[in-house]
C-alpha cells in the first residue's frame, strides 16, 4: 500500500500525513509549494509538486500510489470561483486521474450539511453545494470510495468518543482533525468503509467503540 495525500499542507492534510507516518504507511504528498511542504511535513515524506487544477499532471503525481486521501478545500477568499475550482473541478480532475491509474480506494474529506442548500455557509460562494457535487461525481465514478463528512474541525485533542452516522443524519458537532485523520486512514483497511458516506463528530455522551465497528453500523 502507498497513499497519495492531496492537500497535505493544510491542517487536516498534515494530520493525515502524521497518522500515516505513525503507522509506517508509505505516502506521497501532493503540494503546490514544495518548500513549504518540506518545512511543515519534515523528512521522510515523498513530496510531489502539483495542483488539482492541472489535470494533465495528476496522473504522474499519483505515481506508484494505489490509494488516495483527498483533504483539499477552498480557503476563504474574495475569489467567488474558489469552491467551484478547488472543491468540485479539482476533485473531478483527481477522480479522472485515479480512474486512469486504477486507484483501489479514494477517500475524501468533505463536510457535514453538504445536502442543505439553504445553509449560511453557502453564502461563501456555494462552498457546501460544490462539495456535494464533488461527492456525487465520486459516487458515480466507479471508484471504491469513502466520503468522510466531519463536523466543525478543531486542533484540540479530545478524549470524547467518536460518533459516526450515515449521510444527512448529523447537523452539528465538532471533531479534532487528528480523529478525522484516524477515520480516513482506518477506512483504507476496513471493507465496511467502502462505498459509504459517513458523518463524524465527537461527543462525551457517545459509547466508545472501535472505528471498524462504527463503520459496520453505518
Amino acid at each position: 500500500m502507498k497513499v497519495l495525500v492531496v492537500g497535505a499542507t493544510g491542517a487536516t492534510g498534515q494530520a493525515i500525513v502524521r497518522e500515516l507516518q505513525s503507522r509506517s504507511i508509505p505516502l506521497r504528498a501532493l503540494v503546490r509549494d514544495p518548500a513549504k511542504a518540506q518545512t511543515l511535513l519534515g523528512a521522510g515524506v515523498e513530496i510531489v509538486p502539483g495542483n488539482v487544477l492541472d489535470r494533465y499532471l495528476l496522473v504522474d503525481a499519483i505515481g506508484d500510489a494505489d490509494r488516495i486521501i483527498c483533504a483539499t478545500g477552498a480557503r476563504p477568499s474574495l475569489n467567488i470561483f474558489a469552491p467551484l475550482q478547488v472543491d468540485y473541478l479539482g476533485t473531478k480532475n483527481l477522480v479522472k486521474a485515479a480512474q486512469t491509474k486504477n486507484i483501489q480506494h479514494f477517500v475524501i474529506v468533505s463536510s457535514l450539511l453538504t445536502s442543505v442548500f439553504f445553509h449560511p455557509l453557502n453564502l461563501f460562494w456555494l462552498v457546501l453545494f460544490w462539495k456535494k457535487q464533488a461527492e456525487q461525481y465520486i459516487i458515480n465514478s466507479g471508484l471504491t470510495y469513502t466520503i468522510v463528512r466531519p463536523g466543525g474541525l478543531t486542533n484540540t485533542p479530545t478524549s470524547d468518543p467518536l460518533v459516526m452516522a450515515k449521510a444527512d443524519t448529523l447537523s452539528s458537532g465538532r471533531i479534532p482533525r487528528s480523529v478525522v485523520a484516524q477515520v480516513c486512514v482506518e477506512a483504507l483497511f476496513i471493507p465496511a468503509a467502502q462505498n459509504k458516506i459517513v458523518e463524524i463528530i465527537t461527543s462525551p455522551q457517545a459509547p466508545s467503540l472501535p472505528i471498524a465497528e462504527l463503520f459496520l453500523q453505518v
